[in-house]
């Protein structure tokens, strides 16, 4: 069996790729962003312009489900509120300088 070797110049440029993609997660974790979320949107709309939430958790009671979401990247928080799927508070937060 053959191994293949990559060179320094291609494994520079993988790297460099790597670090630009992990970059543009955060990216979506923006006031821009968080200003897009409206009240009434659901969690596919808000997952479409924030991506994955960084952690969620959720409760269920006689008929209706809530779920809390919140993405971080950096200093920034973004925390939405859902019932039965759909936004119902929202909050952005980002520490002073």
């Amino acid at each position: 069996m053959r191994r293949h070797r990559l060179s320094k110049p291609v494994l520079a440029a993988l790297a460099a790729c790597l670090i630009f993609l992990s970059a543009c997660g955060g990216a979506k974790i923006s006031q821009e962003n968080f200003d897009k979320v409206k009240v009434g949107m659901t969690q596919a709309d808000v997952r479409a312009i924030l991506g994955e939430a960084t952690e969620a958790s959720s409760l269920d009671v006689a008929g209706f489900s809530g779920t809390t979401a919140t993405w971080r990247h950096g200093d920034t928080t973004i925390t939405i509120q859902f019932v039965n799927g759909k936004v119902v508070a929202k909050q952005f937060a980002k520490p002073d300088k």
